[in-house]
């Protein structure tokens, strides 16, 4: 166990932890939402620091961010936990895990050896994911900062409930971000996944504030959040705060976890969704777990820029210095034009 960063003391031995926007009141002997960190006598502990459940070597596109050193691999690691219970969870054997179970699981992996473990699969990035990288955050940011140190990038694939506290803490150590905006509804918010969404929006807001790279998927779910008036709020948001350069990436659902009689996503609900983004100004919308095309397009003049192939991705128009090579317009992201080793 690693005593937990971002907490308060209070009386009768309970605390006040203020990593996620559920800012839980714990008493002692007991456990916050999320399950991994636990109050033992007015000391918040992490139950999970260097526990890891995942661990594997990704395309970058996986994650997905499409223009985040595009290319690129991934070092992706996990622990249990999530503060979220999101009833078509893919992931939920282990995200929902610490819900069922008292004792935890997870490899012994030291936090300084991400880094290495990174650079001997040839990874650009580490990416904390498949749970909710923000309840492991002591874990992640203690193997964040040494991957810096050695040029390497990080990044968050989470559900935006973190609080500022923790943003201002991590943030000099995370360079992209991919999150889940799940829809525009309280109600879908609170009903499905047993949380509010103003602290989703404020998040992403914080982060391009912070100029992390920052890119959106909405799994669209059958008559959950596949109303086109949402996603043209969604679409309207992402343009006025976060701006129309940011990429938008729209998942086909199937059944999973608590919703496997929903049948999967029609194709055609995404194809208006992706309507709906362009017509709202975003720059670049892509289809998730479909068979369409992945491809990046210049906005401008429709050139094809980075051709794909499953999650993998080949640089076809873009200049070294980040341009489209046919109209020399600014491809918005990291590192666009590099070539990969």
């Amino acid at each position: 166990m690693k005593e937990a960063l971002l907490y308060t003391k209070g009386d009768n031995d309970e605390v006040r932890c203020a990593l996620c926007a559920h800012r839980c009141r714990i008493s002692s002997g007991s456990r916050g939402i999320c399950g991994v960190r636990e109050n033992r006598g007015g000391t918040l502990y992490s139950l999970v620091y260097e526990r890891c459940i995942a661990q594997n070597v990704d395309h970058v596109e996986k994650k997905p961010l499409f223009h985040f050193q595009p290319g690129s691999l991934s070092y992706s690691v996990a622990t249990v936990g999530c503060n979220f219970k999101c009833s078509w969870c893919q992931n939920c054997e282990i995200s929902q895990f610490p819900r069922y179970q008292d004792v935890l699981p997870g490899k012994e992996v030291p936090a300084a050896s991400m880094a290495d473990y990174a650079a001997r699969y040839k990874c650009r990035n580490i990416a904390y994911t498949y749970t909710e990288p923000t309840v492991f955050f002591e874990y992640a940011l203690d193997a964040a900062k040494p991957a810096k140190e050695k040029g390497l990038a990080n990044i968050f694939v989470t559900n935006g409930y973190m609080t500022p506290e923790m943003l201002d803490t991590f943030y000099p150590c995370l360079d992209a971000a991919n999150v889940d905006m799940k829809g525009f509804r309280e109600e879908t918010y609170q009903r499905y996944a047993g949380a509010t969404l103003q602290p989703v929006l404020d998040s992403m807001k914080k982060m391009k504030e912070q100029k992390i790279w920052l890119e959106v998927t909405t799994l669209v779910v059958p008559e959950v959040n596949d109303d086109p008036a949402e996603a043209r709020a969604m679409a309207e948001f992402m343009v006025n705060e976060l701006g129309p350069e940011t990429p938008w990436h729209l998942s086909r659902f199937f059944p999973a976890n608590h919703m496997r009689d929903l049948p999967p996503t029609p194709t055609d609900t995404l194809q208006r969704f992706r309507d709906i983004g362009y017509e709202a100004g975003i720059q670049y919308v892509y289809l998730g777990n479909t068979s369409a095309e992945m491809d990046t397009v210049c906005h401008q003049c429709g050139e094809k820029l980075i051709q794909r192939s499953g999650f993998s991705g080949v640089s076809r128009g873009i200049a070294s210095d980040g341009t489209c090579s046919s109209c020399s317009t600014p491809i918005p992201g990291v590192d666009m034009g590099k070539k990969n080793s």
